[in-house]
């Protein structure tokens, strides 16, 4: 097998419109550049990319022009162009139709970026095999759903007397693929799972995955005679996990920033030189769609939501004084979701795409996915070591478990779907690694 590497910069200029939250955030500042990451894998008879990118999702349509871009541009196979984003919230709005008006000239020149990337990578393609290994990060994934004294479900709450306790236990699992290389750098690809949402602000940042390729790549500059090691972070299952730890006092921010950056690289450097060897001599890929149910509103629902959206466009102020806290969000979210439906569509076909190398393979889900998919899809899949990746391939929204849309919270309200993606979701991407690996 071979594989090679490409990092290019994707930063856009300031004034830029930053994509997360629901009032207008102009970029004024760059904290640390936003950046592609491409790993091209060939087994002398297919190549395939995998890609991550420092962006908070793409939608479906620009996937879709992305991928079959890269791929004529590259002599590949649509299928074989993987492309996840790590969903940090300091980066531009790519997908017109949200909340905020996009720069058409700045998209043309990511999604060249993007082929551009794939590309360089193929031409850096040396022989290679692959080693991996797992760790935990403790400490730094928190679910963010919480059972509350009343019965109901509150996202982040805060430090609230009223709280039970978390719907859930986050997945603390590090999983790392070295792609070791003959004569160049290696490729340490790392795998992990919490939301990227922890600086705030207007400038530029890669979040937490940006600490993670640095601090790992300090550390490790003097591996392979001085060539270093080439670090790439893939965001797993992460819909309703984040950064905070109700109980502590330890505020969120770019010094926590950092502190999770270095977690997840201590981690990775306590199994670094004690990875196993594993099968790389045959590339995978494919794409199954599964259709899923879409959540509309009655148009009672919706003519609420459209008041809802008024009110909060026309005197913002009063509407944060009326929703605090996280409800904010959630009745926006909500609200703006049945708008989007009004008119339908009845259904969504999501595509579940895969890109296999010997027995390791990426699965990417076209959204936020909660914790258990993840889970599901690694305990499931055909290939020894299955590497989830959210916002992938697209952006849908959140894949809540069935049972939080009984319990509520922002991710069930808000969601695009009726109860049921998760568990679809779920069994056609283990059915994707099966198909793959015959």
């Amino acid at each position: 097998m071979k594989a090679g590497f490409c990092r290019l910069d994707i930063t856009p200029p300031f004034g830029a419109r930053l994509s997360g939250y629901f009032h207008e955030r102009l970029a004024d500042g760059i904290i640390d550049p936003l950046q592609a990451h491409a790993i091209a894998f060939s087994d002398g008879e297919k190549t395939a990319a995998v890609v991550s990118l420092d962006v908070i999702g793409i939608n479906q349509d620009n996937m879709d022009i992305i991928r079959h871009r890269a791929a004529e541009k590259n002599g590949m196979d649509y299928e074989a162009v993987f492309i996840a984003c790590t969903h940090t919230h300091t980066g531009p709005e790519i997908n017109q139709g949200r909340l905020f008006e996009i720069d058409p000239a700045y998209n043309e020149y990511l999604f060249n970026r993007i082929s551009d990337a794939i590309s360089l990578a193929i031409a850096d393609m040396k022989e290679a095999t692959l080693e991996t290994a797992r760790s935990e990060a403790k400490g730094i994934s928190f679910v963010r759903r919480f059972r509350m004294k009343d019965g109901s479900t509150k996202t982040n709450p805060g430090n609230d007397p009223e709280v039970v306790g978390p719907i859930g236990t986050p997945d603390e699992t590090v999983q790392l693929v070295k792609v070791v290389r003959e004569g160049a750098a290696d490729i340490a690809i790392v795998n992990f799972q919490v939301h990227p949402d922890t600086v705030g602000g207007n400038r530029f940042c890669a979040d937490y995955p940006g600490f993670v390729r640095r601090i790992l790549e300090g550390a490790l500059q003097g591996e392979k005679e001085g060539r270093g090691v080439h670090v790439v972070y893939f965001n797993g299952a992460q819909g309703d996990t984040n950064h905070i730890n109700i109980k502590a006092a330890r505020k969120p921010g770019l010094a926590h920033t950092e502190h999770m950056g270095r977690v997840i690289a201590g981690a990775v450097l306590s199994v670094y030189s004690y990875t196993t060897p594993i099968a790389c001599d045959t590339v995978y890929y494919g794409q199954k769609v599964t259709n899923v149910p879409s959540n509309r509103g009655t148009p009672e629902q919706v003519a609420a939501a459209k008041e809802l959206v008024k009110f909060h466009k026309e005197d913002p102020v009063k509407f944060g004084e009326t929703y605090r806290g996280m409800m904010h969000a959630t009745v926006l979210g909500e609200a703006n979701a049945w708008i989007r439906h009004e008119f339908g569509p009845d259904a969504f076909g999501l595509y579940l795409t895969s890109v296999g190398i010997g027995d390791v393979a990426f699965v990417g889900l076209p959204g936020e996915p909660f914790t258990d998919i993840g889970r599901g899809i690694k305990n499931g899949s055909a290939f020894a070591v299955t590497i989830p990746c959210c916002c992938a391939n697209g952006y849908q929204g959140y894949f809540p478990m069935a049972d939080a849309y009984a319990e509520g919270g922002y991710e069930a309200r808000s969601s695009n779907f009726k109860a049921g993606v998760a568990e679809a979701l779920i069994e056609t991407g283990v059915a994707l690694t099966h198909e793959i690996k015959k």
